[in-house]
């Protein structure tokens, strides 16, 4: 995914930026940037994040900054941002929070118009580079973000930064959050409600789907209004979502806990000693369960929080497994010869949870009944840089399918049997799961109960990854 903020003030809004965005490092994997304007010129900073956290990486940039009253900042899972162009519209830099699937064939279209390319990610066309030309081809920024909604297959969110303030528009159909934020200075625009409560902001209110703003020293400009249909992610409650954050009015960490009760509630017979959840999305899950189980809730696993970071960031797999194995330290005083309920937010590849239940094994454990937050990720997500998987069959229900099925050739219908858990297919699907994984049983949410635990009506929400159902114009 990706995470960005934005900041409009009447004083000096550098330090407001830098501790708000890093508040989103857990929304990005590769890189992260700021850029400003000091009332003179626009400045500009970007660093890798694979090896160093993001304050680390920007604390020494903050001088140059300095006297900016007018700023933006992200963290990116993919390309450098912020992106500064100089077009008819004045200069102007832009950071997004953006999939384009279309992405070759917009870029196809602009060379045959004689448009040229200056930014890239890794040998690939930098999106928000693409985003900003799309902009820059209308007349006005409104006209610009009208233009992207219109031409983008995917997402895509964004902060524009002008001389005279910053444009926040959504998502057309709303599958990233945007949301406002405001104190006695000035406005705030951010993908996390929580990036700025500790800055002094208050929340004043989400903005709807493909819905843009301009924010100024002084107030909230409307420039397009929302449009009609919502499909936000799903998952920015199941996993990508900090706990103290909201979307649409629903904290994660309660949709987590109410997640984690509906799996209790199918688990009438299970005696087990304790539950604990995989940390750290895992966690809020697990104490949904335990509290409606009423069992205790324990940590078998304890994250080393002080150096490992989250396995899903580095972009190498092979230190992807590294931080997965060394960041959770095992404790043995109290698991041996128990049977344990453990709760994680979904399984992508399996390796991870794989060597978890061997740890759990090797420690003592009796019993792991594993209880799974989401329904199986079957359908590659379309709107979402989810992860850094190249092949659908890096997902682990999609490698379950091809053995069971005995084909590459899968046909939607074909999957769709598997993501219907009333079905005999599903069933020996999460059968052959929970005996490689090692495990004494498996059992994945129901969708219907992920769409309750989140509060909002199921064609507001995105599905795609579970049920490919999700809108698409």
């Amino acid at each position: 995914m990706s995470g960005f903020f934005g900041c409009a003030s009447r004083r000096e809004c550098v330090n407001d930026v830098f501790y708000c965005t890093d508040y989103h490092s857990h929304l990005g994997t590769k890189r992260a940037g700021m850029a400003f304007f000091n009332g003179e010129k626009f400045i500009r900073s970007i660093h890798s994040l694979e090896n160093g956290y993001f304050r680390n990486k920007f604390e020494d940039d903050l001088p140059k900054f300095a006297g900016s009253t007018l700023g933006i900042g992200v963290i990116s899972d993919y390309e450098s941002q912020p992106v500064t162009v100089t077009s008819h519209l004045g200069r102007f830099s832009i950071v997004t929070v953006a999939r384009i699937e279309n992405i070759e064939e917009i870029t196809e279209r602009l060379l045959n118009e004689n448009v040229h390319f200056a930014e890239l990610s890794g040998s690939d066309i930098n999106p928000t580079e693409l985003v900003a030309i799309l902009i820059s081809q209308s007349r006005t920024f409104k006209e610009g973000i009208e233009n992207v909604q219109r031409t983008i297959k995917g997402s895509c969110s964004m902060l524009i930064l002008t001389e005279h303030g910053i444009y926040a528009a959504r998502d057309r159909f709303g599958r990233t959050p945007v949301i406002i934020g405001k104190n006695d200075f000035g406005y705030v625009a951010a993908s996390e409600s929580s990036s700025f409560l500790n800055l002094g902001y208050e929340y004043v209110r989400d903005l709807g789907p493909g819905e843009a703003v301009q924010l100024t020293r002084d107030g909230v400009t409307d420039i397009l209004a929302p449009g009609p249909r919502k499909q936000i992610c799903s998952f920015l409650w199941v996993y990508y979502g900090y706990p103290s954050s909201c979307y649409e009015g629903i904290n994660v960490e309660d949709a987590r806990y109410r997640c984690g009760a509906a799996m209790a509630a199918r688990d009438p017979e299970l005696e087990a000693d304790f539950a604990a959840g995989i940390p750290d999305s895992g966690v809020g899950h697990a104490i949904g369960y335990s509290n409606a189980k009423r069992i205790p809730y324990k940590r078998p696993f304890v994250k080393y929080t002080p150096t490992w970071p989250r396995s899903f960031m580095p972009q190498n797999q092979a230190m992807r497994d590294l931080v997965a194995k060394m960041k959770l330290l095992p404790n043995e005083a109290f698991t041996r010869g128990s049977k344990i309920v453990f709760m994680d937010d979904s399984i992508v590849r399996g390796t991870q949870l794989k060597d978890n239940v061997v740890k759990l094994k090797e420690v003592g454990v009796e019993e792991v009944h594993m209880r799974i937050a989401c329904p199986p990720l079957i359908f590659p997500c379309r709107f979402l840089n989810f992860s850094t998987s190249r092949s659908t069959f890096d997902l682990y229900a999609r490698r379950v399918i091809r053995d069971l099925e005995g084909t590459d050739k899968l046909s939607d219908e074909t999957l769709m049997e598997y993501a219907d858990d009333t079905t005999e297919k599903h069933r020996k699907m999460v059968e052959v799961m929970g005996q490689q994984l090692q495990l004494t049983s498996l059992k994945f949410q129901r969708l219907q109960d992920v769409v309750e635990a989140i509060g909002l009506p199921k064609e507001q929400l995105c599905t795609h990854c579970w049920d490919n159902s999700s809108y698409v114009e």
